[in-house]
């Protein structure tokens, strides 16, 4: 019977045929790890030459309340999130409401909004610190935060 050897230069030990085995089961079983959110990284700004934008916003339906977003996030309804077409994963931005002047600070963790015209879907909490759970879509300005 042959035995393996290193590049012919003889019997490889069986310590390092154990040790190699090992960190190969190690990558694979790391490498098919799930995303669960915490590797998305807080960015305090939002990329230079943004400088912000008006339109629309809405915000998700309850039925969205922990599903997936596009960051590998879980949508929670109850944080400050939103989603925008563009802006990278991690940004900050405010969120002013134009006709009665409140605002809020999101983080954008999924693309978004698909309607023409809108600008951003906020997550529930951030619709209601903006007062527009009645309306449904009301008109923002975006700003760097």
């Amino acid at each position: 019977m042959l035995s393996p050897t290193v590049f012919g230069a003889g019997p490889i030990a069986p310590r390092v045929l154990r040790g190699a085995l090992a960190l190969l089961i190690l990558l694979f079983i790391s490498g098919c790890a799930g995303r669960d959110g915490r590797e998305v990284v807080e960015r305090a700004s939002a990329p230079s030459g943004w400088h912000g934008e008006r339109g629309q916003a809405s915000f998700y339906a309850d039925r969205y309340h922990g599903r997936r977003t596009a960051s590998g996030e879980t949508h929670d309804r109850n944080a400050l999130t939103a989603a925008h077409r563009s802006l990278p994963f991690g940004t900050r931005v405010r969120v002013t409401r134009l006709d009665n002047g409140r605002e809020t600070v999101v983080r954008i963790n999924d693309r978004g909004p698909f309607v023409r015209g809108r600008v951003i879907d906020l997550s529930r909490r951030a619709a209601a610190e903006l007062d527009m759970l009645g309306q449904g879509v009301a008109e923002v300005q975006l700003s760097p935060e």
